[in-house]
């Protein structure tokens, strides 16, 4: 992504309050970090399946967008919008989280596949195409073993971060919000650069 090319910024979750601040919707909390930065507030918007907020005006507009549709149907609201607006995939940022990474640790990347994950999978299938930009951004692992991931996948993206894990998850929304910016004045390479070597202060598991 060149610099000053984002236009839409989507934040992975689901929706409802019993989802609130579980591992699953780092996505949206993201966004609502970003959101309360900029002072803009989110509203529903049903011809595009999820809540909006905008960041600036004109040509530099910045949509932020979270989508209603559950996880596993999030590329539904992100075609709606990417069509609706006019948008091309390379102006698409999805933040999303990613158990094969561990909390503290963010991987910004330009393409890729699902990796397992619904909200990706359904974006890809949606889209027609796994060539857009996403930032992984870390919730660690169930477990050591495959057996144990498998067994405490579900319990875990849903459960929430800890008090300990919390502190960490600050530091990493900090830091998201600072790649942002550096995406839209420096491009997706520079700004990855930064990101991908991350790792928070007291994060002996990074």
């Amino acid at each position: 992504m060149r610099p000053g090319r984002l236009r839409l910024l989507v934040g992975l979750g689901n929706p409802g309050s019993k989802y609130v601040g579980t591992r699953h919707n780092i996505g949206f909390m993201a966004l609502d970090k970003l959101a309360a930065k900029k002072s803009v507030s989110f509203r529903p918007q049903t011809k595009f399946h999820g809540l909006m907020a905008e960041v600036g005006v004109g040509s530099e507009r910045l949509r932020l967008l979270m989508p209603q549709t559950y996880m596993n149907e999030s590329g539904r609201a992100i075609r709606a919008t990417i069509d609706w607006f006019g948008l091309e995939v390379d102006q698409l940022l999805v933040l999303v989280d990613d158990m094969d990474l561990p909390l503290g640790r963010l991987r910004l990347r330009a393409q890729g596949s699902a990796g397992g994950h619904n909200g990706l999978r359904s974006t890809i299938q949606h889209l027609g195409t796994q060539d857009f930009c996403r930032l992984r951004i870390g919730i660690g692992a169930p477990g050591c073993t495959s057996e144990e991931r498998r067994a405490r996948t579900v319990s875990h993206v849903l459960g929430v971060f800890s008090r300990q894990e919390s502190l960490l998850v600050d530091q990493v929304l900090d830091e998201v919000l600072m790649g942002l910016d550096l995406i839209q004045c420096l491009g997706l390479e520079r700004a990855g650069n930064r990101l991908n070597a991350f790792q928070p202060q007291g994060c002996s598991a990074c």
